[in-house]
């Protein structure tokens, strides 16, 4: 989690994250890319076991997530018990948020709402604003025979809608 903390700590002073901007600080922290080109930018990173990828916009503005735990399909394709997965991953994402909230970003998150889409992109998270970003900690799945994850975001803060 150092790493992850470390990174967004860089990423926070960012205005706007730029896929760019953000692959250079993976690169000059020692991340390790994992070949995932897009538009000549390195997307995918990898250090100390936790994934991070960058994801643009169409408006240039990126977000950037950090998976810090996963729990992948078995050897038939599926869970035997996906609930006990989900349980798993809650009671992971409930180790997490203290690390969050007592890190050195602690000076400077605020909570923020739940958004209502977050009901079908999360099974369980905590939101909290970071300056002009949105920083999201979560559990989440994004199809049936993907792994359940716990995941760390940092995205622009959306506007006024």
């Amino acid at each position: 989690m150092t790493a992850v903390i470390t990174m967004l700590e860089e990423l926070r002073t960012l205005a706007p994250l730029t896929a760019e901007e953000v692959a250079a600080r993976f690169s000059a922290r020692e991340w390790v890319p994992a070949g995932r080109l897009r538009d000549g930018v390195e997307t995918s990173w990898d250090k100390d076991g936790i994934g991070a990828w960058i994801q643009p916009s169409g408006s240039g503005a990126v977000g950037v997530s950090f998976a810090v735990w996963l729990r992948d399909v078995d050897a038939s394709g599926y869970f035997d018990d996906l609930e006990a997965v989900y349980e798993q991953g809650e009671r992971v994402l409930a180790d997490v948020l203290p690390v969050v909230e007592g890190s050195s970003l602690a000076a400077h998150l605020a909570d923020s709402p739940e958004r209502a889409e977050d009901g079908d992109e999360f099974i369980a998270v905590k939101r909290w604003a970071l300056g002009g970003l949105a920083l999201s900690a979560g559990v989440v799945q994004h199809d049936t025979d993907l792994p359940v994850m716990v995941v760390i975001g940092l995205e622009s803060s959306p506007g006024p809608g």
